[in-house]
């Protein structure tokens, strides 16, 4: 038994939760156990659907059915109430009344029902006199009592930073939260069908790892003390999953989870999901035909239309089509149309900082070649890139894991896929040179004893593996919030389901249990 001494007392809650809190003693007092074990449902609210699409007004099938569900609505009228029950596939009406209850169960609805109850009901199917399809119920259970009431059935759960940190309520009285749940079950399911039709295996790889690599971020890091040893938590599997090839895994990918300890806002969160792939004897050309035939299909499977809409890194919405051919910029020569001059691999420093400060560029005087360009990247070709675009051939010291290009010196085989101005994804053909991997992981090392916080440390295992000789490679990764983002329309933490917060304040707290009641 529960020690009441620990349990709050009703004198200091809310008023509609002490009301809500009084009838669980009731009932309890009752011998009714208002969290039971279970109901035997028979099916759910979306099959019971399927099953009557076309019934004519009142009907009765004759047919029984036990369904459960949280009450959302309810009219607790004389001798016949009404209520919507709600579970994971839809909505339906359920109709109680007192020749099929008696008195004693239809009066227990009215007092002890409130909205937000969980509840289980057994009858015959039917339709109302409007047609509604419905269940004339004779039996029903409480299944879990709703200690705290649900936001106002008008204006649901419409601040944003509530629906954040309640994602909970949100997806009970939000019909979108629940469309982005699913769709984004959709979404991944579809890139695992892509893959595994294209002959991949899917492969998990650490999450802690002892050394960081595979991308330039600052990265979180925490110990072990059954080896006193710091870990990090990964900011990319990358470096592991080339051990796969290395080792014969010619088709690998990963959707998993990264970490990066860095900003979050619209785009970002330190915490995401990622798929990274890799496969033997490609390279960035056969990369970009499957990440285009991965989008595609993934807005097939979720949306059922190729076409969206979106807006654009400067507010202007847009609609296109992701069927249709996507286009290709090297950087070099799109970054030198747009400032009206020739940049190039061989452009030098002081030049670049030059043209940076004419078009207002912004830039740190610590910056070399590469970190210039891409700034210039970002904000004379990134941010005006509307249709699907990749932006290709990256300078080579901004690209540690990358090939150099085959015939551009100064340039790696790398582009970045971005949609609506935003970065979706990124491939390389990757370095499998073991000695010039070293040496590029070595000038990485040197910027981060340097005070660089994003550069990456020297993986001697991994260069150990790349010795044993590593095929030619291509290697993506695509931001699968980044891809819902897309898909949706909305910003990362309306498709993160659990986006990191900060703390919630206790005053705030204490205000938002007056507005629920509100």
């Amino acid at each position: 038994m529960t020690d009441q001494s620990l349990v709050p007392a009703t004198d200091d809650l809310p008023e509609q939760m002490r009301v809500r809190r009084e009838k669980l003693d009731r009932l309890r007092a009752a011998g009714i156990d208002p969290y039971p074990v279970g109901f035997p449902r028979t099916s759910t609210i979306a099959d019971l659907r399927a099953k009557h699409p076309d019934l004519e007004p009142d009907t009765a099938t004759g047919e029984r059915a036990g369904i459960t569900g949280r009450v959302i609505l309810s009219r607790t009228g004389g001798k016949l109430c009404f209520a919507t029950l709600r579970d994971g596939t839809g909505d339906l009406q359920v109709m109680l009344s007192l020749d099929k209850l008696g008195a004693e169960r239809l009066a227990a609805w009215k007092s002890d029902i409130d909205l937000g109850d969980q509840v289980g009901v057994e009858g015959e199917v039917i339709t109302s006199k409007r047609g509604e399809l419905s269940v004339m119920v004779d039996r029903w259970e409480l299944t879990a009592k709703c200690l705290r009431p649900l936001p106002d059935k008008h204006k649901g759960l419409t601040d944003p930073e509530a629906r954040v940190r309640q994602r909970y309520v949100d997806l009970i009285v939000n019909p979108e939260a629940r469309e982005i749940l699913h769709l984004r079950s959709k979404v991944v399911r579809s890139i695992r069908r892509t893959y595994e039709d294209r002959g991949y295996i899917e492969v998990e790889t650490p999450m802690l790892q002892p050394v960081h690599g595979g991308a330039n971020a600052r990265p979180f890091k925490t110990h072990i003390n059954a080896y006193d040893i710091d870990l990090y938590m990964r900011i990319a599997p990358e470096l592991y999953l080339k051990r796969l090839v290395v080792g014969g895994a010619e088709k690998v990918f990963e959707i998993n989870r990264n970490f990066r300890n860095e900003g979050a806002d619209s785009t970002h969160n330190p915490e995401f999901t990622s798929l990274e792939s890799y496969e033997a004897y490609g390279d960035y050309d056969t990369q970009a035909e499957l990440i285009r035939e991965t989008i595609v299909n993934a807005a097939r499977d979720a949306l059922g239309t190729t076409v969206i809409r979106g807006v654009d890194a400067h507010g202007v919405e847009h609609e296109i089509d992701l069927a249709e051919p996507w286009e290709e910029i090297s950087v070099y020569p799109g970054i030198s149309a747009r400032l009206g001059v020739e940049v190039t691999p061989e452009t030098t420093v002081e030049e670049l900082r030059k043209l940076a400060a004419e078009h207002g560029i912004p830039f740190e005087k610590e910056w070399g070649h590469g970190q210039i360009v891409l700034e210039m990247i970002e904000r004379l070709l990134e941010e005006n890139a509307v249709r699907p675009t990749f932006l290709k051939d990256y300078p080579t010291e901004v690209s540690p894991l990358t090939r150099q290009h085959r015939s551009i010196p100064g340039v790696a085989e790398k582009w970045d896929l971005v949609i609506f101005g935003t970065e979706i994804g990124t491939a390389y053909s990757e370095l499998v040179d073991p000695v010039e991997q070293r040496a590029r992981l070595t000038a990485q090392s040197l910027l981060a004893a340097g005070g660089d916080v994003e550069a990456m440390q020297v993986d001697e295992d991994f260069l150990r593996a790349l010795e044993y000789a590593m095929p030619p490679t291509g290697g993506l990764g695509l931001g699968v919030d980044r891809l819902i983002m897309l898909l949706t329309g909305k910003n990362i933490r309306e498709t993160v389901l659990f986006p990191l917060v900060k703390p919630e304040p206790k005053a705030s707290a204490a205000s938002a249990e007056k507005t629920e009641e509100e």
